[in-house]
């Protein structure tokens, strides 16, 4: 089981100070990101087993927010509404058991953008991006 407090916790030391901890931002989702990840398909495309991830999260459910954790990832999604439009940011930070979770990267989807589909869907390129990139970094520093 996560250590729940320190979850809540580091998620209000980030969005205390997200430029600290992000300072590139927040990715806006739009064609161009869409393009990127490859999420641009009108007919389903069939999924290789070897590129489909699979990942199993606990979720914190709370009013404010909803909270994915596994053993590797912790992920909050906050929907929110700007001049009364639908907005969700979604952050995302490497799991590091009962040490402080690791804050790496961000994005916000807004107006056709902001549909709960779509969110999962670049949130799982996002993850398998980190994946990689940690995957790579291990190997490097043998």
């Amino acid at each position: 089981m996560h250590n729940l407090f320190l979850v809540e916790e580091a998620y209000k030391k980030f969005v205390k100070d997200l430029s600290k901890f992000i300072p590139e931002g927040f990715y806006n989702v739009d064609l161009d990101l869409l393009y990127k990840f490859d999420l641009l398909h009108f007919q389903p495309q069939p999924v290789k087993r070897e590129e489909s991830v699979s990942r199993y999260f606990q979720i914190v459910e709370t009013k404010e927010k909803i909270t994915l954790i596994n053993e590797q990832f912790i992920v909050w999604i906050i929907p929110s509404r700007i001049n009364n439009i639908p907005v969700t940011y979604t952050l995302i930070a490497m799991n590091k058991g009962d040490n402080e979770p690791q804050l790496e990267t961000s994005f916000v989807t807004s107006g056709i953008y902001n549909s709960s589909r779509l969110v999962l869907k670049i949130l799982e390129k996002f993850l398998g991006e980190i994946q990689e990139n940690e995957t790579l970094l291990s190997k490097l520093a043998i």
